[in-house]
Order: structure tokens, then C-alpha cells, then sequence
């Protein structure tokens, strides 16, 4: 039961992006569309699950001087993984992603999980946090894409959603429009709280 519960917290009650307000630079950044969003999660889960499992395996071999940048080699590692394999097998996600695969690397979701979670517990609950984070970022910012890809060019994933009288609000697709589209929904989410 535990387990589950590591792994369906990152869900709602510690959502990263929506709770904890963490890895908000991609999620501003490449929400524009559900595709971008759907690469970057997956790019993210892959590199929470990864490291945690790692961090976790390591963490007693590891000078407290020193655990910060071991734990960021550790990331950087996955990050490089990640980012040559999408680069070989989806170009074009790459491509539209650019400089956002990289920076997972200073993502605060895998370094706080890093330092919060792995370095101080098993593996097993490792990869179950790692993989509901993850899952949880995702569903962030597929919702957040999704919103944005609809209101901005009455679209999803490509195909028409909306009428074609539907005149899309440009607004939704640049920076200003994924700040209104995220605020709103994490007042949503706060005010479901109380």
C-alpha cells in the first residue's frame, strides 16, 4: 500500500507543477502543443526514474561534501542518454524541444526528488516516486498543452477540434497565454483543496 501511495502522490496532492511549482521553465516553454508536451514528460519520467534508481544504489558511497554534484553528474548522465536517443529516433520532437532536453539536467522536480526522496530511501520506493512524479508532471503538461494547442489553434494533436469559423486567440500559444492557462489551472486545483 505504501508503495502506491509513493506512487499516486505526484499525481494530485504533490503534483509538481500544479502543487509544488517546480520544472516550471519547460512547462512554460513547451506547452505550445500536446506532441511537445508528451516528449518532454516522457524525456523527464525517463530521467527521474533513472537517476532515483541510481541515486538510490549509491547514496552511502557518497561524501556528504560532495552529494549535490554527484547527484547532478548522476542526472546529467540520463539527461545525455535521453537527448542523443530522441535526437536519432524523433528529430523533429527534438528539434521542437532544442535547448529544454539539456536543461533537464537543472530541473528542480529531479534534483529535489534527487536530494529529497532517493538519497534517503530504497530502491524500490525510488522507482515508485520517480515514476509518479513523472507521470504527474506529464499529465501537468499534456493539460496545459492541450488547452493551449485548443484555444491557440483550435487543434489537437494536429487535427480540428473546433469549427473552422472558430478564430483561434494567438495569446494561448505565446508565453503570456501558457502563464494565464497554468495560473488558472492551479487556482483550480487549490481551490478544490479547500
Amino acid at each position: 500500500m505504501k508503495l502506491m501511495k509513493e506512487f499516486t502522490k505526484g499525481f494530485i496532492k504533490e503534483n509538481p507543477v500544479f502543487v509544488m511549482a517546480l520544472g516550471l521553465c519547460p512547462t512554460l516553454a513547451v506547452t505550445t502543443s500536446v506532441e511537445n508536451a508528451i516528449g518532454m514528460g516522457f524525456a523527464a519520467t525517463f530521467v527521474l526514474v533513472f537517476s532515483n534508481i541510481f541515486i538510490s544504489l549509491i547514496k552511502n558511497f557518497i561524501p556528504a561534501k560532495v552529494r549535490i554534484p554527484a547527484y547532478i553528474v548522476v542526472i546529467a548522465s540520463f539527461v545525455t542518454i535521453i537527448d542523443m536517443v530522441m535526437h536519432a529516433f524523433v528529430p523533429a520532437l527534438h528539434k521542437n524541444l532544442g535547448l529544454f532536453i539539456p536543461l533537464i539536467v537543472v530541473n528542480c522536480i529531479i534534483l529535489g526528488r534527487a536530494e529529497a526522496f532517493a538519497g534517503k530511501n530504497n530502491v524500490i520506493r525510488s522507482i515508485f516516486d520517480g515514476l509518479g512524479m513523472g507521470i504527474g508532471f506529464t499529465i501537468a503538461i499534456i493539460v496545459i498543452g492541450a488547452i493551449r494547442e485548443i484555444l491557440g489553434a483550435g487543434q489537437l494533436l494536429g487535427f480540428d477540434v473546433l469549427p473552422q469559423t472558430y478564430k483561434p486567440v494567438l495569446v494561448a500559444i505565446l508565453a503570456p497565454g501558457a502563464f494565464l492557462v497554468m495560473g488558472l489551472l492551479m487556482g483550480l486545483m487549490n481551490l478544490k483543496k479547500k
